[in-house]
């Protein structure tokens, strides 16, 4: 069978062409932009794709389109799709009938820590023999790939609310039918489709309506907006995680680094993690991961020993380079919750070393300004802060940061915040760079340009020794 995927360039659309090659199926497929790591991976495993969204590519006669959400009405590809009546399904449609209705779906919600957390309960399952199949919105660094068909009864996916596809716009995990769903949180995202936060919790609602009542969730018990979700209706055990003493699944970390701590099952003491991720928000992640494993028969001695093998997550805290004695970091953070949060996680490694945060506003709800008034506090743990301010944002981004004083600046091209940040820099700084995208390349560029900084300095004390020894 020959499916087709317009979106194939996207991480889950990606994912998805992974896992329908490994089935069995000829895959090809279509984006806008094509470019590596994506295209590297693409024709590594044998996909052919074409750029852009020209109608000709239905000359391949497909026995059916995979339509990725970011497809509208108007797209030349899509109206001679619906003039020619050919076939066509969603991701998570296709995913769902031909992948996970024979498997048991452990599905990981919530506004943040989808990666983070699918990523850890992925590699428990690898590590306890499992072989599960999974469809991670980013590259778990353990297994090098966003996805895999597996070749057990269990399927780890990152169950994301943003909508289906213009054709179905209910949030992307009501197609999942998962037994065991980990609620991380819920905060108010994605305003280019949802109008408030009450409507995200009714697709949160929409998802606990398929979760059978042999199943399992895991959930925050810290957040309220997930309680008041469950209180709309919940037919399936629940155990809790949290900081809360009254949690079912809580940590005690006496020393207070998150690099070492205890996991308690109903205050009591099941198993000890020791491992090298940072911040508070990775250990309850780690809870939530925990529990869901436990759930499918994983220990949570056998848990905490691959956790303390995990490596994490690219673009979660990735030390891109070092140079000169500046720290280089790239991080996914794009709302103020998770830049806060990265922030905090980041200032308990390096302590009172100065850090240097860079913002690209660059996701849809950020160009909204939906968050905007949150975003200057969002950078208290900061000691200086950068920001790409594009001319399209479409609001005053000065303006909502002055409360920042003169910690905070602005450029308007990449070119122009790479010399303002190399010069700026000096040894032992962290510089946490944070976008949902890939930033103009500014990571690269910047350790380029402080390797030329170093290279100069180098050069110019030669010529200073030489000097000096001529006046000898």
């Amino acid at each position: 069978m020959h499916i087709h995927i317009l979106g194939i360039a996207g991480t889950f659309m990606g994912g998805i062409a992974a896992i329908a090659k490994a089935a069995g199926f000829r895959v090809t497929g279509s984006d806008l932009n094509v470019y590596p790591p994506m295209s590297t991976q693409l024709t590594a495993l044998g996909v052919e794709f074409v750029q852009g969204y020209g109608a000709d590519q239905l000359d391949l006669k497909p026995d059916i389109v995979v339509v990725g959400n970011a497809l509208s009405r108007g797209s030349p590809v899509i109206e001679a799709m619906l003039d020619r009546g050919m076939p066509y399904t969603s991701g998570p449609l296709w995913l769902a009938e031909q992948v996970l209705k024979d498997r048991h779906v452990l599905a990981v919600a919530g506004t943040h820590g989808k990666t983070t957390t699918s990523s850890m309960l992925t590699w428990i399952l690898e590590h306890a023999g499992l072989r599960p199949g999974f469809l991670i919105g980013g590259v778990p660094t353990n297994f090098e790939s966003t996805a895999r068909l597996g070749s057990s009864p269990y399927f780890v996916i990152e169950a994301d609310e943003y909508d289906t596809a213009f054709f179905d716009k209910r949030a992307k995990f009501v197609h999942y039918r998962p037994r065991t769903v980990i609620l991380n949180n819920l905060e108010y995202d994605h305003a280019d489709i949802y109008p408030d936060v009450a409507s995200i919790r009714r697709q949160f609602n929409q998802l606990l309506r398929t979760v059978p009542s042999v199943g399992r969730l895991i959930v925050n018990g810290d957040d309220a907006e997930l309680a008041t979700t469950l209180a709309m209706g919940c037919w399936t055990p629940c155990e809790t995680f949290g900081a809360h003493a009254a949690g079912d699944w809580t940590a005690r970390d006496d020393a207070g680094a998150s690099a070492q701590f205890l996991v308690q099952l109903h205050g009591k003491v099941v198993a000890e993690v020791k491992w090298e991720l940072l911040g508070k928000h990775n250990v309850t992640n780690a809870l939530a991961a925990i529990a869901a494993a436990a759930h499918v028969g994983v220990s949570p001695e056998r848990a905490a020993q691959a956790l303390g093998e995990f490596r994490g997550v690219k673009r979660r805290m990735e030390i891109r380079g070092v140079v000169g004695g500046v720290t280089i970091y790239d991080d996914f953070a794009h709302h103020p919750t998770a830049i806060e949060t990265t922030l905090r996680g980041l200032r308990a490694r390096v302590g009172n070393a100065r850090i240097i945060a860079v913002v690209e506003p660059r996701s849809n709800t950020m160009k909204l300004g939906v968050h905007r008034d949150l975003l200057a506090a969002s950078l208290a743990l900061a000691d200086r802060a950068w920001f790409l301010d594009a001319p399209d944002l479409g609001w005053n981004l000065p303006a909502a940061l002055a409360p920042l004083g003169e910690r905070v600046g602005f450029a308007a091209t990449v070119d122009a915040l790479v010399q303002r940040l190399a010069d700026e820099s000096h040894p032992g700084d962290q510089v946490l760079v944070m976008s949902n995208g890939g930033f103009g390349g500014l990571h690269d560029k910047l350790l380029a340009a402080l390797r030329a900084r170093g290279a100069g300095a180098v050069t110019a004390r030669g010529a200073g020794a030489v000097a000096a020894q001529g006046a000898t």
